[in-house]
């Protein structure tokens, strides 16, 4: 009966009854009804302190509430109902203790206490309940489903309901025979008086414990929540508002903590050493947004304070911050990561600035790289060996101070050219007569440069016939010769095509053929 997974209350209730049975047997001795009278006394001492910390506890929330009532008042409503419960149900215990022994001349006379003539007249009729014993398990029934309706909403608060509902269970018991008997015949009925005030005061002290851990774990759930990692931000502090390239950077970076409920009572902020009025602020979630304009170009200071009311009090947290206010720009830097590219054999147009220093006051440095005046640069790679370039660009600020940054270029060959009959590519239909006057061509596809392309020598080729080397970008007599002797429908090639491009030094890749079927 005391083992099994049941609760600390429970168990010594089960043990109490054991020791019950055995006073029973033994005609019941003055001194175990003596020792059942220290413990009901100790039991109250120790409910007069629980008392007092409830009570602590509640007039500490009904400040917080009034400091801070979004985050307090909505726990400070729930804690109030049930503190009411608990009272309540306090009070007629109390009530229903002082019936029990009003007919003792000597409440601390535990000895005399031998009989149950009050609860057993008063809550039982034979195997009936009687209307105070109805009363009574009312009573029981009233604070625990109250509480349990108070927190079955709240997070975290499923096992204080579980524990609840436990230690106020009013379910049948089962006795040591094995019988499912009523909960208050199994718990009230037949016990000595003092068996049974001791055990009203036991339920008095689960009151209090049950209101201390509700109200305790409501407060530390709302503590848990203010101070949750999810409720911080990072902040950057610094001791300027605008850094320059070179420079080293001292920001620091720390939590801030955001809580929408967490409001300052009062505001008091300057921006430049004038006071900012109650429209050039709001606070939302916690933050005072300005609403401010940026003001000339430079740094600009907001000091001042946020009042906070705390436990009665106001605390000052300080502020002292700044910004910077810029010219606006005119014009982007837009690029594409991937194509930093140049090309061997063609003159790279480049433009290199630096943001707020004066072309005069910069320098860029790199193999192949030559100005051509202000921001524009050519960069030649035909030698530079190697698939990358790096150019290193200085700056000189007005106040002497270098400052420097580079970029690197990747080098690539002019693409492969592609062959041409009469400005067409890869493989076409043509009759006999146009092709024995076209132009053999060569060009880039997609290329950014306008770079021409001049044939100077082709091969021709008719099935069946050998191959023709030819001279110049057209048909020669023997190359027309071999197109005449051509069956309609044949395909004619026209490959090792030798193209040459005006101001470049290198060797253009091999430029691909083309493929021709005769329509005649």
């Amino acid at each position: 009966m005391a083992g099994g997974n049941l609760s600390p209350r429970q168990k010594m209730i089960n043990l109490m009854y054991l020791i019950f049975i055995a006073m029973l047997a033994l005609n019941m001795s003055k001194e175990v009804l003596s020792a059942f009278g220290l413990m009901n006394e100790k039991l109250t001492k120790s409910n007069v302190s629980s008392t007092v910390q409830n009570n602590s506890f509640m007039a500490n929330l009904e400040q917080k509430a009034t400091d801070q009532p979004e985050k307090y008042e909505p726990l400070k409503a729930k804690a109030v109902k049930i503190d009411a419960l608990a009272k309540n149900f306090d009070a007629y215990l109390e009530e229903l203790k002082g019936k029990m022994t009003a007919k003792i001349d000597n409440p601390t006379d535990y000895e005399i206490m031998d009989k149950g003539d009050y609860l057993d007249e008063n809550f039982f009729q034979g195997d009936k309940i009687k209307a105070d014993g109805q009363e009574f398990l009312s009573q029981i029934a009233t604070f625990r489903d109250g509480v349990v309706n108070l927190l079955k909403d709240e997070k975290g608060m499923e096992s204080v309901i579980r524990d609840v509902q436990d230690e106020f269970s009013t379910d049948p018991e089962t006795n040591r025979d094995g019988i499912e008997v009523n909960w208050l015949e199994y718990h009230y009925k037949g016990f000595p008086l003092v068996a049974s005030l001791t055990k009203m005061t036991q339920l008095q002290a689960d009151i209090k414990t049950t209101e201390s851990e509700v109200l305790s774990t409501m407060l530390q759930g709302t503590l848990s929540s203010e101070v949750s990692m999810t409720n911080y931000t990072t902040l950057m502090e610094t001791t300027k508002s605008a850094y320059f390239n070179g420079e080293e950077f001292d920001g620091q970076i720390v939590l801030g903590r955001k809580d929408a409920s967490t409001k300052p009572s009062r505001v008091e902020l300057t921006l430049d050493g004038r006071p900012l009025t109650e429209k050039q602020y709001v606070i939302e979630e916690g933050k005072v947004k300005l609403k401010v304009g940026t003001g000339n170009v430079g740094e600009h200071k907001i000091e001042g304070k946020l009042i906070f009311a705390q436990d009665g009090e106001e605390v000052e947290v300080p502020v002292n911050s700044s910004f910077a206010t810029v010219s606006k720009p005119n014009a982007a830097t837009i690029s594409a990561d991937k194509m930093n590219v140049v090309y061997r054999g063609v003159k790279n147009p480049m433009t290199i600035s630096f943001a707020g220093i004066p072309d005069n006051k910069v320098n860029a440095s790199a193999s192949g790289l030559s100005r051509k005046s202000g921001s524009s640069y050519v960069m030649d790679a035909t030698r530079i060996k190697g698939r990358e370039v790096t150019i290193n660009v200085t700056g000189t600020l007005p106040d002497g101070t270098k400052v420097g940054d580079k970029a690197k270029f990747r080098i690539k060959d002019l693409p492969k050219p592609t062959g041409t009959v009469r400005g067409e590519d890869g493989s076409i239909k043509m009759q006999r007569n146009s092709l024995k006057i076209s132009t053999i061509g060569a060009k880039f596809d997609d290329f950014d440069f306008e770079l021409p392309l001049r044939v100077i020598g082709f091969k021709f080729k008719v099935p069946g016939q050998p191959t023709i080397n030819v001279n110049g970008n057209k048909l020669d007599s023997r190359a027309q010769q071999a197109l005449a002797r051509a069956k309609r429908g044949s395909g004619v090639q026209i490959f090792d095509i030798e193209a040459k491009a005006t101001g470049v030094s290198v060797i253009l890749k091999k430029v691909s053929p083309v493929f021709i079927e005769l329509t005649n």
